[in-house]
């Protein structure tokens, strides 16, 4: 298997393969053009984004400026996709947001796994795990998503939330790490 698909299958890989380098560093330029963009030029936007992220549901997705991910390919978004400015996805696996979700500004979505152990670490060999979102889902301003977590449809996280672990359907949830306060 390449580096690549290793990394896709959710395996370790290594982090320093020449292909995936070479993808990320693509995808900078991508990025650094779709920042560069003015902000009312929604033709544009939309070009890019249809063109970087796996799968966009509709023309009303809407991601503020700037906005960095690693690979794009691997973020699916739903209808009426909206996130504020500085919202940082590390896709290395995928990344699925339902319909009608908002993101606040400073949302960071991390899939990238690294080992604790220094020594395995500085070989730079990581592994990633998914991330999925449900609908009607409101992620408050300067949240983290961390490796491998779900969260249910109808479901709100508080600003400033660490998310651990998966929140189920119907919650309002916030801290750090985020814990469900309320069912809805």
């Amino acid at each position: 298997m390449t580096e690549k698909e290793k990394m896709l299958a959710g395996m370790v890989y290594s982090a320093i393969d020449a292909e995936l380098l070479r993808e990320l560093n693509e995808v900078k330029d991508i990025i650094q053009q779709y920042n560069a963009l003015r902000p009312t030029d929604h033709d544009a936007h939309l070009k890019i984004l249809k063109s970087l992220l796996g799968h966009t549901a509709d023309e009303e997705v809407k991601i503020i400026q700037p906005f960095f991910c690693d690979y794009g390919k691997q973020i699916s978004v739903g209808k009426r996709f909206f996130a504020n400015f500085n919202f940082t996805v590390l896709d290395e696996a995928p990344v699925t947001i339902g319909d009608d979700c908002f993101i606040g500004p400073n949302v960071s979505i991390y899939t990238a796994c690294h080992s604790t152990n220094p020594a395995e670490r500085n070989t730079r060999q990581e592994w990633a795990e998914p991330v999925t979102i449900g609908n009607n889902v409101w992620i408050g301003g300067s949240v983290t998503i961390l490796p491998g977590v779900t969260i249910g449809d109808n479901v709100t996280i508080g600003a400033g939330s660490v998310v651990v672990k998966d929140i189920p359907s119907g919650s309002i949830a916030a801290g750090n790490p985020c814990r469900v306060i309320k069912q809805i």
